[in-house]
Order: structure tokens, then C-alpha cells, then sequence
């Protein structure tokens, strides 16, 4: 019988990590203005940071702080900066027009397709070992990342991507839609 000692300070890192993600992600669900959310994505996103240094993969956050917090939130915040994206003058009504259930069912569309994929890989989630593969020989780090992305990553990699456009796109028009109802009235 082989008892897993855990240090305390590993412990205090990990509780620390979570507490930050978790009150982040809360906190972009939570808050109704689209500042404060960014701001608080900002502040998932430094407690992923966190976590992957508390597994000793240091390139993994620093990209996670760089380019996540540093670049795509700020062109988010950028987007809701420049579009002037805030309050709704009138809350009762819907921009669009049955996108409520439609959203919904896009929830339980993917909720069930996460499942079914789940279950069907007998709820196999991953590697055992955070620790990866060491190098092949003749290869560098930079080639073995390109080959990960562009083949066995490479939907996940185009599906970020494209969320990302539609994220943008969307934010533009809504602006656009409500900036014409205002100038209307």
C-alpha cells in the first residue's frame, strides 16, 4: 500500500489556483457590465497561470498570460471599449427574437455531445502523466508543438479560432443594432 504525500505549500498553490479560477469564471457570469466580465476573465486566466506552474509546465503560463491575458482580452476589451458596448436602455426587450431557446438547445446540444463522447471513451479524459514525452532525436520543442497543433489538436486549434471570430463578430453587431435603435428614438 503506497501512501501519496502531499506538501502543504503544493496544497495552498493548487486551493489558491482554484479559488481564482472559480471566482473569475463567477464573476464573468455575475457582473452585468462587459469591463468588469473581461476583467474578470483576466482573472481566470491568471489562475490557469497559476496551476500550470504549480505542474512545472512555466512556457504553458507564460503563454497563457501573454497571449490570453494579454492580448485576446485586450482585444476584447478593446472591441467593448471602441463599440461602446454597456447598459441596455430597455431590458425587456429582445434584440433577437427566440434566442433564448435557441440558446438553450445549443447548450444541451453540446452538454449531451460532451457526454456521449465521454461515454463513449469508457470517461477517459486524458494522459495519466502531466509530465509529457521526452524529445525525439533530431527534433526540437518547436517542431514537436507544430506537429501536436496542426494534426492532433488541429479541430480544437480551428474551433478556438473560429469561436474567437464569432465572439468578435457578434460583439459588433449588437453594438451596431442597438446604436441604431438609440439614434431612432
Amino acid at each position: 500500500m503506497i501512501a501519496t504525500a502531499y506538501a502543504v505549500p503544493s496544497i495552498l498553490v493548487f486551493v489558491t489556483a482554484a479559488v481564482l479560477i472559480v471566482v473569475g469564471a463567477l464573476g464573468v457570469l455575475a457582473v452585468r457590465n462587459p469591463v468588469h466580465a473581461a476583467l474578470s476573465l483576466i482573472l481566470t486566466l491568471f489562475g490557469v497561470a497559476v496551476a500550470f506552474i504549480a505542474q512545472s509546465a512555466d512556457f504553458l503560463a507564460a503563454v497563457q498570460v501573454i497571449v490570453y491575458a494579454g492580448a485576446i482580452v485586450v482585444l476584447f476589451l478593446f472591441v467593448i471599449m471602441f463599440l461602446g458596448v454597456g447598459f441596455s436602455r430597455h431590458d425587456h426587450v429582445e434584440p433577437l427574437v427566440g434566442q433564448r431557446p435557441l440558446a438553450a438547445l445549443g447548450v444541451a446540444v453540446t452538454v449531451g455531445g460532451i457526454i456521449a463522447l465521454l461515454a463513449s471513451s469508457h470517461w477517459v479524459t486524458g494522459a495519466t502523466s502531466a509530465s509529457g514525452s521526452s524529445l525525439a532525436t533530431g527534433t526540437g520543442n518547436v517542431h514537436q508543438l507544430g506537429t501536436a497543433v496542426f494534426t492532433t489538436y488541429l479541430y480544437a486549434f480551428e474551433a478556438t479560432a473560429a469561436l474567437l471570430v464569432i465572439a468578435v463578430v457578434g460583439a459588433v453587431i449588437l453594438a451596431r443594432r442597438e446604436r441604431a435603435t438609440e439614434e431612432a428614438e
